[in-house]
């Protein structure tokens, strides 16, 4: 028995816009919420979760309504084209509102924020490794630190002079400077070394031309200007609160919309693939969907969108490209996928593979129709704490993974210094290259050792990107994130097929919504909790350790899970490879 990839793949075209959408806005709405309307983290993840919160009741509901809904169409298409379109035209508009709050924050520049001198995060401060120095300077202060090494007051009349004009003028994204941690044991003082570029293009100290060689260097715009303008931007917020309320209102019409098909789509595949293959199938979707997330991760290296210089860009023309994607995907799924035909195709292969299964096991039922299981059947008790074992090992490892795509696109920017988009797509390239190796390991040891796997793998991914900062060299970034794209991949892959394998024939989309329900649930959380986190202790430096410890918690839950495994059957070709363990 082989799986029709073509079928899959068309299927998977549903998936592959759902990707291409939270892809886009787990990178730009936090950078809308925190850089046009100044939020800080903790309000910016409250904002952030709102789609989880939808999600917990809606995909369920929506799961649900799908199994019952009886159409020419099919169960699930009608759900997924409706609400596709409903998530496009909102996401489009989506754009308006963040234009009409981004006009108000530019409407001023630098020159406003140094006269009105706003206080800003220090970011050499961190309440573990580093507390002795202050907290938060002002923007003079913070600036004459940068450029002179002392605060303000203690510069000349000429020093402030030069200061100001070159706060105003001069500073750009480009603006990079070196800070020497202090230690009183060692005798070595905190101390800023401004940095230049010379003719050659080597960085040198603007004071003495010295190497930098392997101190910090961390962006001098972002920590100067961004901040203060996000400041600002809070001001605005304040004295325009309609827009912020527009904002959340179209904002909520997209998540919606988005809520209402997502369980039909993902609960599609089992919908026209056997039991035996669906964890081929479920290989071939999640492939589909990561092929989304890179098409719109090369869209924001064309559009630039992670760089410094281009926080305060204007996205409309990204997000319009986004939808375009997205439409053009879901032209190819309506004309081309046969739900109900297919469906009708996998009942009648089921119906005959359950019979040769009963009979291998000789307890065939004089009643050909007692033998078939009912929607309304309870779970036995070992099955059902598996289950929720299951569930909670999904709702951990989401609590840690969605703090990193929650918050990572401004981490990026003002921790590291470093193109999100870059970072994100070698994960993403390494999941869809890790899917065959991933393929190879399950069908040998089955479903529950492979997450494991995974587990452990995005474990040391999070736990070693701790040690990260802006003068890391960059491949050491992309090897832990290839490394975590791997363990995602792995993670994925076996799942999702581990809860639909403990539902009963008529209920595939309410178990669904179960697996959606967990993963939403931690996503509720993790985004409102790690921002808090971050605003208590100071600094961003809190987000991989928060998410290390969670997704560490999830390999302990998943240890005790009984059922959903898959007796393992070696794949007969590459393709095969893709979807891990089969079930039996």
């Amino acid at each position: 028995m082989k799986l029709n990839y073509k079928r899959t793949l068309l299927v998977g075209f549903a998936f592959f816009l759902i990707s291409a959408f939270w892809q886009a806005y787990d990178t730009i709405i936090p950078l809308m919420l925190t850089n046009r309307f100044g939020l800080d983290q903790t309000w910016s993840g409250v904002i952030m979760s709102l789609d989880n919160i939808l999600a917990l009741f809606m995909l369920p509901l929506f799961g649900a309504l799908s199994d019952k809904k009886d159409t020419r169409f099919g169960k699930r298409t009608p759900f997924i084209v409706i609400g596709a379109v409903a998530a496009i035209v909102c996401f489009v508009g989506l754009t308006f509102a963040d234009n009409a709050q981004l006009n108000k924050v530019m409407a001023s520049g630098a020159d406003t924020y140094w006269e009105q001198n706003y206080e800003v995060e220090n970011r050499e401060y961190n309440s573990i490794t580093n507390n002795g120095v202050e907290q938060k300077y002002t923007v003079r202060d913070y600036a004459a630190k940068v450029k002179y090494n002392k605060l303000y007051d203690e510069l000349t009349a000429n020093e402030k002079t030069e200061l100001e004009a070159w706060y105003k003028d001069n500073l750009d994204a480009n603006t990079t400077y070196v800070y020497t941690k202090p230690d009183k044991d060692k005798g070595i003082e905190e101390s800023y070394k401004l940095v230049t570029v010379d003719a050659e293009g080597n960085k040198v100290f603007a004071d003495s031309g010295d190497a930098i060689g392997k101190a910090l260097t961390t962006n001098a715009y972002s920590s100067l200007v961004s901040d203060a303008r996000a400041q600002f931007a809070k001001t605005v917020t304040a004295t325009n609160w309609w827009v912020l309320l527009i904002f959340i209102v179209v904002l909520l019409m997209v998540l919606i919309s988005m809520a209402t098909f997502r369980s039909p789509a993902v609960a599609l595949m089992p919908d026209v693939t056997v039991k035996p293959l669906r964890s081929k199938g479920n290989a071939i979707i999640n492939l589909m969907g990561t092929a989304g997330g890179i098409l719109v991760l090369l869209l924001g290296m064309i559009f630039d969108t992670s760089a410094v210089k281009n926080q305060m860009m204007s996205y409309t023309w990204f997000v319009f490209a986004v939808c375009g994607i997205m439409l053009a995907a879901l032209i190819v799924f309506i004309f081309t996928v046969k739900e109900k035909k297919w469906n009708a195709e996998m009942l009648e292969a089921q119906a005959i593979l359950d019979e040769e299964e009963n009979a291998k096991e000789q307890d065939v039922s004089t009643d050909a129709e007692a033998d078939k299981p009912k929607a309304k059947d309870k779970l036995p008790k070992d099955k059902l704490v598996s289950l929720i074992l299951i569930l909670a090992s999904v709702a951990l490892w989401f609590t840690g993974y969605n703090a990193i795509t929650s918050k990572y696109s401004v981490y990026s920017l003002n921790v590291l210094n470093k193109s999100y988009n870059t970072t994100l797509l070698i994960a993403q390239a390494a999941a869809v290259i890790s899917y065959i190796p991933v393929g190879i390991i399950a069908s040998k040891i089955g479903r529950k050792k492979s997450i494991l796997i995974g587990v452990g793998l995005l474990t040391v991914a999070f736990g070693g990107a701790i040690f990260i900062n802006a003068s890391t060299p960059g491949w050491i970034m992309y090897i832990l994130f290839a490394l975590a794209g791997i363990a995602w991949a792995t993670i994925n892959v076996n799942s999702f097929p581990m809860v639909v394998e403990l539902s009963k024939g008529g209920n595939v989309g309410q178990y669904t919504g179960y697996y959606y329900t967990a993963s939403m649930a931690a996503q509720v959380i993790t985004p409102i909790l790690s921002g808090a986190l971050m605003d208590a202790f100071g600094s961003m430096s809190v987000l991989f350790p928060y998410a290390s410890i969670f997704v560490a918690m999830s390999f302990v839950t998943m240890l005790f899970v009984k059922h959903g495994d898959s007796k393992p059957e070696a794949p007969k070709d590459k393709m095969e490879m893709l979807a891990g363990a089969d079930d039996d």
